[in-house]
C-alpha cells in the first residue's frame, strides 16, 4: 500500500498536545501515512501567513489534520480557522453524533444523528463594530448561495448515507429576515 501525504497542522496553545495525541492513534493503525507538519504560532508570525501555508499543504495533499488555533478573546487578530475555512470553501462543519455503548444511564437507547453546520457565514462573517464604546453590534451576514448551498450539502450527505430526515433548525420566528431567509432555501432545496 502507497502512502499518502496528510497536511498536519499542529496549533497552537493546547494545539499541539492534542495533535500529537492525534497523530499517535492514527500512526498505531494500519494506515501509511507520511505527514507534512504544518507549525503554527500565531504570536510569532503573520496570521495570513500561517493561513497561507496551511492553505497551500492542504490543497496539495487534498487532506488535512487541523489542531485548535488560539483566536484572542475580545480584540486581536481575526480568527485564523475561520479564513483557512473560507479560502478551503469549507462551509460545512459536518458533526456525527452516537452513544457508545455502557457511556453513562441507558436513558437513550441509541442516539444517531448529524449536525451539519454553516461554517462560513452567519455570525463567522465577523462584520462588527463599536459605537461611540456605548455598544456593539455584530452582523449576520447570511446569503442566498451560502444557505442554499448547506441545505443542499445536508440533504446529499443524508441520501448518500440512508438516512430518511433532514431537520432544518432556525430561529425564524425571531430573526424573520436572516433565518427566514436561511428557512425557505432549506424548504426550496428539500422540494428538489
Amino acid at each position: 500500500m502507497a502512502s499518502e501525504t496528510v497536511s498536519f497542522i499542529t496549533g497552537d496553545g493546547i494545539g499541539p498536545e492534542i495533535s500529537r495525541a492525534v497523530r499517535e492513534i492514527i500512526d498505531a493503525s494500519s494506515g501509511e501515512i507520511e505527514w507534512e507538519i504544518i507549525e503554527t504560532n500565531p504570536k510569532e508570525e503573520p496570521g495570513e501567513e500561517i493561513v497561507e501555508r496551511m492553505v497551500e499543504s492542504v490543497r496539495k495533499n487534498s487532506v488535512g489534520i487541523k489542531g485548535p488555533i488560539t483566536t484572542p478573546i475580545g480584540s486581536g487578530y481575526s480568527s485564523l480557522t475561520v479564513a483557512t475555512r473560507k479560502k478551503l470553501n469549507l462551509y460545512a462543519n459536518v458533526r456525527p453524533v452516537t452513544k457508545l455503548p455502557g457511556l453513562g444511564p441507558d436513558l437513550q437507547k441509541e442516539v444517531d444523528l448529524v449536525t451539519v453546520r454553516e461554517n462560513t457565514e452567519g455570525l463567522y462573517s465577523g462584520v462588527e463594530h463599536t459605537v461611540k464604546d456605548k455598544y456593539a453590534e455584530s452582523i449576520k451576514l447570511t446569503t442566498v448561495e451560502g444557505s442554499s448551498r448547506v441545505a443542499r450539502f445536508a440533504f446529499e450527505y443524508a441520501k448518500n448515507e440512508g438516512r430518511s430526515k433532514v431537520t432544518a433548525v432556525h430561529k425564524a420566528n425571531i430573526l424573520k429576515q436572516s433565518d427566514g431567509l436561511f428557512l425557505n432555501c432549506a424548504r426550496e432545496v428539500a422540494e428538489d
